[in-house]
């Protein structure tokens, strides 16, 4: 007797390099990504120039924070029941008239300060309501085995965003005002071009044909009975609440000019920081391939501790900054090992609300990190701060000890034992 071997193990994969329809969103998603960062990062330089307000150019940043925070739920429902691709072709669409419309206002010298608050807070709206969509879309475009290696391959582009968006912004702001706004305008109008080049569907067609209620608890919900979900969840919390980057910078900066340091030393120190995350997205597929998911996670729990009773006693501002790149070395990896268990854990028809349950509670705690992290500093100074950082990261390091999470399995496993 003839015996058919499964799909799974008949068809040969293709690699991810010539998935057209994978490479189409990441491509359009990249040139999202840089666009968005560009005009972030334009946002307080425009306040700063028109108002000369420090006050009113930090706070842009965390009231975006805010609102892509409180939008992520109702963002995450609309991923589970509408058209992803049109979704993200509208959110482009969008962001397109609402950065092109500034651009003209700047240019005309109308751009007040309540019209750049208005378009930041919207932008953020529509950026809310693209990251589900586009995360969900991965698992529809890509085989199950491929799905952590794409979702890694996502690090890369966030992480390299992060780097090109805020340079292009200054030089751009340099040239004229209205520049980083009109780049950034037509960055999401290559995005949504790019788009039409996926001719698969972003979805099931059973996703979006439920009628049934999408309330925004069940992804809450599915979040609870997962445990793999719910321990990775708790430590990534708590580890957004004291090493987000915003607050750790900060810290680093203040820590910094507390010893009386020169700017140029600081921005180093910086760098070396901010290096760890996009040396860790390059190694996050490697990673993930061949060091066992629970080895990733009690490395990323336990890390942190070390890092900040090294940083309350370590003298010198730029082993600071190099120390807090190896702690940021693990924030992408774990992020693509963690998606890869919602993809594999969520049905289709859930996933868009289990990442906007993920994004809301991820992204609720770091205003309250970073806020908190600065009236410590102001009370106590470094080493005070640094102590109130290993007081939180060691009792959610413990996390890792838990029975599920010392015996984590691969995400392609999960995804296998469906078949």
């Amino acid at each position: 007797m003839v015996t058919k071997a499964p799909p799974a193990q008949e068809e040969k994969l293709i690699p991810l390099r010539r998935n057209g329809n994978f490479q189409a969103l990441w491509t359009s998603e990249a040139f999202a990504a840089v666009a968005k960062e560009t005009a972030e990062f334009a946002y307080p330089l425009l306040i700063l120039a028109t108002t000369g307000s420090a006050l009113w150019a930090g706070l842009v940043a965390s009231l975006q924070l805010v609102v892509a925070g409180l939008t992520s739920l109702t963002a995450g429902q609309l991923a589970d029941r509408f058209d992803r691709k049109k979704l993200l072709i509208w959110c482009n669409l969008i962001r397109v008239a609402l950065l092109g419309g500034l651009a003209v206002m700047v240019m005309t010298g109308n751009a007040d300060l309540g019209v750049i608050l208005v378009i930041a807070m919207l932008s953020a709206v529509c950026l809310s309501v693209s990251q589900p969509a586009s995360l969900a879309a991965i698992k529809a475009l890509v085989p199950p085995q491929q799905v952590p290696t794409a979702i890694s391959q996502n690090q890369i582009r966030f992480f390299g965003a992060t780097l090109v968006g805020p340079p292009a912004a200054g030089w751009l702001f340099g040239i004229a005002r209205a520049f980083p706004y009109l780049g950034a305008a037509v960055s999401f109008l290559i995005s949504t071009a790019l788009l039409m080049f996926i001719k698969k569907p972003m979805q099931a067609a059973s996703t979006i044909a439920d009628d049934g209620k999408r309330h925004a608890k069940d992804g809450f919900r599915l979040i609870r009975r997962e445990p793999i979900l719910f321990w990775s969840l708790a430590w990534i919390m708590g580890s957004n609440l004291v090493f987000n980057h915003t607050g750790v910078f900060i810290a680093l900066a203040a820590t910094a000019n507390d010893k009386g340091t020169e700017s140029a030393v600081i921005g180093i120190s910086v760098a070396f920081a901010g290096a760890g995350g996009l040396i860790g997205s390059f190694f996050a597929s490697w990673v993930l391939k061949h060091v066992s998911p629970s080895g990733i996670m009690w490395f990323a729990a336990w890390v942190g501790p070390v890092a900040a009773a090294l940083l309350a006693i370590v003298p010198n501002v730029i082993v600071m900054g190099v120390i807090v790149g190896v702690v940021f070395l693990r924030g992408p990896i774990v992020s693509a090992l963690f998606l890869a268990y919602v993809a594999a854990l969520a049905p289709d028809k859930l996933h868009g609300r289990v990442l906007g349950a993920v994004f809301f509670l991820s992204m609720l705690v770091q205003p309250i990190g970073i806020f908190t992290i600065g009236v410590i500093f102001d009370l106590g100074g470094p080493f005070a701060v640094f102590t109130f950082v290993g007081a939180i990261a060691v009792p959610v390091a413990f996390t890792t000890l838990t029975p599920t999470m010392r015996r984590l399995p691969r995400p392609e496993q999960l995804e296998e034992s469906k078949l």
